[in-house]
């Protein structure tokens, strides 16, 4: 990973970066009535947390595809830059 200002301490580009590549808003909706409000991959019912389960589960990016054809790439990398931005905003309020 490149650190823009050089130094990892004091950068936060890694997150402005993965934000500034993968607009995930365009990906990832929430919807109250579906699947309790857990946010969702472009409004099917397959959650963020299940993708990310899959993928720590050492399931392959093929192989998920391969199961849920409505999944593209892009929503994988969405999902990802979900958990990023949250685990980034949580880490801020502490």
């Amino acid at each position: 990973m490149l650190w823009h200002c050089g130094d990892r301490s004091q950068c936060n580009c890694e997150t402005n970066l993965l934000l500034k590549v993968m607009n995930y808003k365009d990906f990832i909706t929430v919807e109250p009535g579906k699947r309790g409000g857990k946010p969702c991959v472009r409004g099917l019912r397959i959650t963020v947390y299940e993708v990310l389960e899959y993928l720590a589960s050492e399931m392959t990016e093929d192989e998920i595809l391969d199961d849920f054809p409505d999944l593209t790439r892009e929503d994988l990398k969405a999902c990802i830059a979900y958990a990023a931005d949250r685990e980034r905003r949580f880490m801020s309020a502490s």
